[in-house]
């Protein structure tokens, strides 16, 4: 069985550049064998958050948001792809999460941080853990950090230079950790239903 991941990535700029590690990941998992789909919240457009999507009630949520429903609570893990602005997150990716709650739960998430920098989304990576804990899901240890973004990955997402094949390097170590947890997660799922 292979891994149904989605690949969140949530910028609304118009020369957006965190968009080929999206496409980096997702090219990278396939690759692997895994049913990886990027998941552009910019695409999806939900609204700002007014009402989470539980709180609709049923078969009354916007089509977007039900259908993204879906595709969450189907899968079995996720990755968040994340730049920095003023050393936190992004707003449209943390909008697109907090419309959903259960719909998270009992799955493994990672994160994948860029900037245009030499800092490489850390900050903005490391507030993604606590956030995504906090939304029921298990986060792994390993992480991607791209900076400069422009120097690592050309437009098509391709890897460039020396920083390009860093990324290559760390990419395997990163996806055998999600692979690992992911795998974990569905065999206890199976075994015994979650508390909650």
């Amino acid at each position: 069985m292979s891994d149904k991941i989605l690949v969140f990535y949530g910028s609304y700029r118009s020369d957006r550049m965190g968009v080929r590690l999206a496409d980096y990941i997702v090219a990278g998992l396939v690759a692997r064998g895994a049913q990886a789909e990027l998941i552009d919240a910019k695409a999806v457009d939900l609204p700002m958050l007014d009402r989470m999507y539980k709180e609709y009630p049923k078969g009354t949520a916007p089509a977007a948001m039900e259908a993204l429903a879906e595709k969450i609570r189907t899968a079995d893990a996720f990755i968040f792809v994340t730049g920095e602005y003023n050393w936190g997150p992004q707003p449209g990716l943390k909008n697109l999460t907090d419309h959903f709650l259960e719909e998270w739960f009992w799955r493994p998430a990672a994160v994948a941080s860029y900037s245009a920098g030499r800092f490489s989304g850390v900050r903005s990576g490391s507030i993604w853990h606590s956030i995504l804990s906090e939304m029921g899901m298990v986060v792994v240890s390993s992480t991607l950090a791209v900076g400069p973004i422009s120097q690592t990955l050309d437009a098509q997402g391709k890897p460039t230079g020396s920083a390009g094949e860093s990324l290559d390097r760390s990419f395997g170590r990163f996806a055998d950790d999600l692979a690992w947890w992911t795998e974990a997660a569905r065999a206890q799922r199976a075994r015994r239903a979650p508390p909650y």
